[in-house]
């Protein structure tokens, strides 16, 4: 099933355009990596697919109401120095779904619980956010988006200034959601999660491709951006 579809998509603000004449689409399980130089719009797009920018011009077409998409941002927009425990940072993803609502239910209390759990943050729903290395967090934050999430997470460079270790294993946890049948869109400017797990590639830049991973490695888009990133073989 389409999850979305954008056809002839114009983007940007107060009449200028950033992006223009894109079109992509994007199915039930399909891992998306959107890729570009900085500046290429990236950020701009991630906005529409929110609901926060109306398009200039074209259509963008969703299957899934924008407020059931999990997103997970670049950096935390927690304030750190407030005392915010995880289970109440997990919890806060569920606010979409209040509809009007002053507290919680008990399923949204149980779907944040699933999400802790799913998220290898069982025996530290006490802790204090602050207090978490930059991994820890990352996890807090996913579980949070999937407390949102119905079918899709947005992901926006959610390994930035992580070690390695840590971003190898919020990689891992974001291929076995995709494998459970998450749709993941994320855009990166790291090309392993592109080369090694991307079922489609959207590339924004001067010239723009969108389509399947080995097409993509095959195109002279794909083969730049291999080059750039080091991958001369």
């Amino acid at each position: 099933m389409t999850v979305f579809t954008a056809e002839h998509l114009s983007l940007g603000y107060e009449g200028q355009a950033i992006l223009s004449d894109i079109s992509f689409s994007l199915e039930d399980g399909d891992y998306l990596c959107i890729v570009g130089d900085n500046g290429a719009g990236k950020s701009t797009l991630v906005k529409a697919v929110l609901g926060l920018l109306e398009p200039l011009g074209g259509t963008l077409r969703f299957n899934v109401s924008a407020n059931s998409i999990g997103y997970l941002p670049q950096s935390s927009q927690l304030d750190k120095a407030f005392p915010t425990v995880v289970r109440e940072v997990v919890l806060s993803g569920a606010l979409s779904r209040l509809a009007g609502r002053f507290f919680y239910s008990r399923a949204d209390r149980a779907r944040a619980e699933e999400n802790i759990i799913r998220m290898g943050l069982k025996g530290m729903e006490n802790h204090s956010f602050q207090e978490l290395s930059g991994g820890q967090r990352q996890r807090v934050l996913l579980a949070r988006a999937l407390t949102a999430a119905e079918r899709v997470l947005l992901l926006d460079e959610p390994v930035s200034g992580l070690d390695i270790h840590s971003a190898s294993e919020l990689y891992a946890l974001i291929s076995h959601l995709n494998s459970q049948g998450m749709t993941i869109i994320m855009v990166t400017h790291d090309i392993h999660p592109a080369l090694n797990s991307a079922t489609k590639i959207l590339h924004l830049g001067r010239s723009i491709f969108f389509g399947a991973r080995d097409e993509y490695f095959a195109s002279e888009e794909g083969r730049n951006y291999l080059k750039e990133a080091g991958h001369n073989d």
